[in-house]
């Protein structure tokens, strides 16, 4: 793994190219294909078929460049949905310079089956050096080290298949269920394709000190069932500018190979307009998410501790905490427990709208704030007989209070397509960065 510090060296060296990327990003070529009748220009409207096709142009300092190609398909009908579309469906392929390939293909749908809202998708990820921290967030120790680059290192293999049900209960609540089916495949790294010994890896060790079972240790499959309740009075739903989201639901793994366990989750966003009228664009909005996930019982096998269960998916992974849609700032997947809370703030603000090609667009920021925190240890009894310390110890670490802070830049296309750069720093440096960056889609929440 390459440092945090390292990286503070390489951006300032490089931070023109970091521009030119950005730029890339902000003013990357793209087509688009519309049906539309009488004048949609004065109403902002949106009908018929939308299609963008973009070059995957990303960098972050956790996964490095990212290039391939990553596109939308909108559906609007006769525009009175807008800009919520009635079918989108989703696709990606795309590399990470620092090994990781993704293929995502998915489908969003009000009106295929009539009274019901389908959305199913598919998604492979080859990650020959994805990240590994160990357990229990801080409790884990952490060693920024140019020698340790690849000691939190493990090789990962996954595929994930989901599809989700919801059918209007009233106007605003809704009845919502899942099915998904997760395969990875798990082991140590390539040492004769990367430099480093995939012998003395926090993964190898944690294998040798049976924190990570031989049953769970090369990864295995699991099918998960979820069900609950959604209440939703968001006035759009990529970017809401007033309303709420509301989930609460149970996940329970139906085949996993011997782990057997149920969590309850629950995530609430709310989303305030700030009635300024002092920016032309529009006024802005302060948006907050408090989420939830913790085991009622069972264990989870470590492979799927890192995945965060969602009623209706919002992204193509939620991971963490610690990645670009949970806490933004820490190490990718830096808190891995049985229980986790998180909290993210932010401020949206709006800067200029503009028409171009017939096409609407904002440029907008967003300061945040981020934390979260152990609620459920996992494995912590086998955790400090491995490290020969105190349980209670390693409880206290466990549950301190991680927090981050940052600032964001959108470029939002039609009201639902957005392209997000976000800059943010960990307060905690054993979990996350001086300086972390993410350029991809969408806002956190």
């Amino acid at each position: 793994m390459v440092t945090s510090s390292l990286y503070n060296r390489l951006f300032l060296k490089h931070i023109h190219s970091t521009h030119l990327l950005l730029c890339l990003l902000l003013v990357q070529p793209f087509v688009t294909l519309r049906a539309q009748d009488g004048d949609s220009t004065s109403r902002e409207v949106v009908r018929g078929w939308s299609f963008g096709a973009f070059p995957t142009v990303s960098i972050s300092n956790t996964l490095g460049f990212q290039y391939g190609v990553y596109g939308n398909l909108f559906y609007y009908g006769d525009g009175t949905s807008y800009p919520d579309p009635l079918h989108k469906i989703t696709f990606e392929a795309s590399h990470f310079t620092k090994g990781r390939s993704r293929f995502y293909l998915a489908l969003d749908t009000k009106r295929l089956l009539p009274g019901w809202r389908l959305t199913l998708s598919a998604l492979y990820i080859i990650d020959p050096l994805a990240y590994f921290y160990g357990f229990n967030g801080a409790a884990s120790p952490y060693v920024d080290s140019l020698d340790n680059r690849h000691y939190y290192a493990l090789d990962r293999r996954f595929f994930q298949a989901f599809a989700n049900l919801q059918r209007p209960l009233t106007d605003h609540l809704k009845l919502a269920g899942g099915l998904s089916y997760s395969h990875y495949d798990i082991g140590d790294f390539d040492d004769s394709k990367y430099d480093g010994d995939a012998s003395s890896t926090l993964y190898h060790y944690y294998v040798a000190q049976g924190l990570i079972d031989g049953d769970e240790r090369a990864g295995g499959h699991v099918g998960e069932l979820r069900g609950g309740i959604v209440y939703d009075t968001r006035d759009i739903e990529a970017a809401p500018n007033r309303g709420l989201l509301a989930e609460v639901f149970l996940n329970g793994s139906i085949a996993s190979g011997g782990h057997h366990y149920l969590k309850a989750c629950a995530y609430f966003s709310h989303f305030v307009r700030l009635p300024l009228g002092l920016i032309p664009a529009g006024d802005p909005v302060f948006a907050y998410r408090l989420a939830y996930s913790g085991k009622l019982a069972g264990d989870v096998p470590f492979y799927m501790q890192q995945i965060i269960p969602m009623l209706v998916p919002h992204t193509m992974l939620t991971e963490g905490l610690g990645s670009a849609k949970t806490m933004r700032g820490l190490f990718e997947n830096r808190i891995v427990a049985d229980g986790i809370a998180w909290g993210n703030f932010e401020l949206r603000v709006k800067l200029v709208k503009f028409t171009l090609l017939r096409q609407y667009f904002y440029i907008a920021v967003n300061p945040f704030f981020d934390c979260g925190i152990v609620t459920q240890s996992y494995r912590l009894q086998r955790q400090a007989a491995a490290y020969g310390v105190d349980v209670s110890s390693l409880r206290h670490d466990s549950q301190r209070l991680a927090t981050a802070a940052g600032m964001g830049f959108k470029l939002a296309w039609n009201e639902n397509f957005i392209v997000s750069l976000e800059l943010a720093r960990s307060f905690e440096p054993v979990l996350g960065n001086d300086f972390w960056f993410d350029a991809g889609v969408n806002y956190v929440f």
